[in-house]
């Protein structure tokens, strides 16, 4: 696999560990700034929706120009960011900051999935994904857990200022390892105009693709999000088991899309067929066994390989989906998983809000699972047809 690969990974690293990294200090944030932590949470919310409007705007705006040059920006920006962000004393600006955090984010990766796809053989797409997005799993592995202790140890603003710094070497990365070549293909005068690109959307195989990758994001951030007190509060355990949990869940992640990776592209279908009714399976069985801790932790590990290897098979097949659209496509799967995301989240939120118990946000991915699922069969091959079927 091409050097540029695992130098777009450590850029997803950085982003994804600034993404995940706020949920462990807002408590932090909030009466430094002066707000209430609900105020504060606004700052997950501004993120979530920069990520979903900035997929396809970022894309659009910069398609084309050279993708190095949009990678370099967009990293430039986001550390940007987080220097304005760890040195502000006013609230709206740090909100800002997030905002333009996620712009920069979303711009990034929705150019860095393009760029991988032409890295690679035209049937390797599955294989380019599984190392992009192991750097979001590497950052719930060891970069969320890092920042949280730094942040503990030295205060919140270090873990702005260490997200900053670590876009140096990305920045350098990019530079040495994405050649002024690497997505010419998207980027070429012969690629298609906007209109056309934007078109791709109304194709019933890339909004199936998107749909069902959205659906099955949602049910994985719906319990994510909301782990800890299901670990603290219906298993009982110390609040230092919450670190371990996420860390149990960033390796199944990270194994679900290593091994995913090496099987979506030609065994797309075998992928969706096991692994599809199996994680259902287990957010229902991970409900029912919460109270047993042992049980829970080991759980949360399978969940967390079944749910992104599932979900990165789903992010491969809209790539391929929309290959008619090649400058477009990379903002297409980026926009399908934080969607999903984002609506996973208010929804396991209301579940709460009801008061259906802590354990409300694993049935909801449930739910939304299920529907993913029944979704799968009513369409048949539709979506899974391999790389040559579909270029025939």
């Amino acid at each position: 696999m091409s050097f540029a690969l695992y130098m777009l990974a450590l850029a997803v690293f950085v982003m994804g560990t600034s993404e995940f990294m706020l949920a462990g200090l807002l408590p932090a944030i909030a009466p430094e700034l002066d707000v209430s932590v609900g105020t504060a949470g606004l700052l997950t919310s501004a993120f979530a929706g920069g990520m979903v409007i900035g997929a396809p705007v970022m894309a659009a705006f910069a398609r084309r120009w050279p993708p190095r040059l949009t990678l370099i920006v967009c990293l430039l920006v986001f550390g940007g960011s987080h220097v304005i962000g760890a040195m502000t004393p006013v609230f709206s600006l740090l909100l800002i900051t997030r905002v333009l955090s996620a712009l920069a984010n979303t711009g990034f990766l929705a150019v860095a999935l393009s760029t991988a796809t032409t890295l690679v053989p035209a049937n390797q797409k599955g294989r380019a994904l599984s190392i992009l997005l192991s750097g979001t799993t590497i950052a719930t592995v060891a970069g969320v857990p890092a920042g949280a202790l730094l942040g503990t140890a030295l205060g919140w603003r270090t873990t702005f200022w260490a997200i900053a710094i670590l876009c140096i070497p990305a920045v350098f990365g990019v530079i040495r390892g994405v050649t002024n070549n690497a997505g010419q293909t998207a980027t070429s005068a012969s690629s298609p105009r906007l209109r056309a690109e934007l078109s791709q959307l109304a194709t019933p195989r890339l909004i199936l693709a998107m749909a069902l990758g959205a659906l099955i994001n949602g049910g994985t951030f719906a319990a994510f999000t909301f782990l800890a007190p299901v670990v603290t509060e219906t298993a009982g355990l110390a609040d230092g088991w919450v670190s371990v949990a996420l860390v149990m869940f960033g390796i199944g992640s990270f194994l679900g899309v290593t091994i995913a990776g090496r099987l979506s592209d030609q065994r797309p279908g075998v992928v969706l067929a096991v692994g599809g009714p199996l994680l259902l399976t287990g957010w229902i069985v991970l409900a029912v066994v919460a109270t047993h801790p042992v049980a829970l932790i080991v759980l949360i590990l399978i969940q967390g390989f079944l749910s992104f290897g599932v979900g990165s098979t789903l992010i491969t097949r809209v790539l391929y989906a929309a290959s008619g659209a090649p400058t477009m496509g990379g903002s297409y799967a980026t926009a399908a998983l934080n969607i999903g995301a984002a609506a996973g989240s208010v929804l396991g939120a209301f579940g709460l809000a009801t008061g259906l118990g802590l354990l409300a946000p694993v049935w909801v991915a449930s739910a939304l699972t299920a529907i993913a699922l029944v979704t799968m069969l009513l369409t048949g091959r539709a979506l899974t047809k391999t790389a040559a079927e579909a270029n025939r």
